[in-house]
């Protein structure tokens, strides 16, 4: 018999809204305190990039999908926020399902002060980006001594059209990690070379990141628009730029993994 759902010693006064995190792809990366949060739900806003075997950790919840698809059209955020404020007026425990990590290029922060704003407290639940899940699934160590001391997340897709300081970032000489850049491919090899990185700079595209159709295309930053046609590359995609990924194994193939049969 399952006990998940009640409270844990001293948080008998959580929030009854909740913005949790459902990773990258893969359910099992899903956080023990995800799964406690969903089995308690009573109503849960989705995004598309979220697993459907997650849900099933909330069957008794009513699941209203709320489509956020990077380079897709979306419910309006606004919309979004509208309908968590009716929920959470109700005094129903409320679940705003993101994929990945709601904090990062999740707009947690828009929810949370829009929230704050009308006095409604809400918890955050952390889950694992699709940039580190993507590195990690790759054999890729984002930070590695005597290459790079430290790793940059930026999104290539704004809807304010603003574009990253790009000289600043080639500067900085950490590994980036662009999430949501397939369809800016071109200017995003454009721009870095236009800031001063090496045409030669490894470059690793992966698409599907943690899930058994996870592909793999290393090439270059003169190169990767050109693979990323030839490879076929599809949203959702990280783009991970930097030498780390010349040192990370080299078995790995464009093909996905097969597990084992038994």
């Amino acid at each position: 018999m399952h006990h998940i759902a009640k409270p844990l010693p001293g948080h008998d006064q959580e929030p009854a809204v909740w913005l949790v995190g459902a990773g990258p792809g893969d359910p099992e990366l899903l956080t023990l305190k995800a799964v406690r949060i969903l089995r308690a739900a009573h109503v849960v806003l989705t995004d598309d990039l979220v697993n459907p075997r997650v849900l099933e950790h909330c069957p008794q919840a009513r699941i209203i999908h709320v489509g956020k698809r990077g380079g897709c059209r979306s419910t309006p955020q606004a919309f979004i926020e509208r309908l968590m404020l009716r929920y959470a007026r109700q005094g129903v425990r409320l679940v705003r399902l993101k994929g990945g990590d709601p904090c990062i290029f999740g707009r947690a922060g828009e929810e949370m002060a829009r929230l704050a704003r009308h006095g409604i407290d809400c918890g955050v639940v952390n889950g694992i980006t699709a940039g580190l899940a993507a590195a990690t699934g790759c054999g890729i160590a984002l930070t590695m001594r005597g290459i790079t001391l430290g790793a940059t997340f930026l999104t290539a897709h704004t809807e304010d059209g603003r574009s990253p300081d790009w000289q600043a970032l080639v500067r900085a000489g950490t590994t980036l990690v662009i999430y949501m850049g397939v369809a800016t491919l071109a200017n995003t090899r454009r721009q870095l070379l236009s800031a001063g990185m090496a045409a030669a700079t490894p470059v690793a595209l992966i698409e599907n990141a943690s899930l058994p159709q996870q592909r793999l295309c290393r090439t270059t930053l003169a190169q990767m628009q050109a693979d990323a046609t030839a490879f076929g590359l599809r949203s959702p995609a990280i783009m991970i730029v930097g030498d780390v990924v010349a040192a990370a194994r080299t078995a790995q193939s464009h093909a996905p993994r097969r597990r084992r049969q038994a």
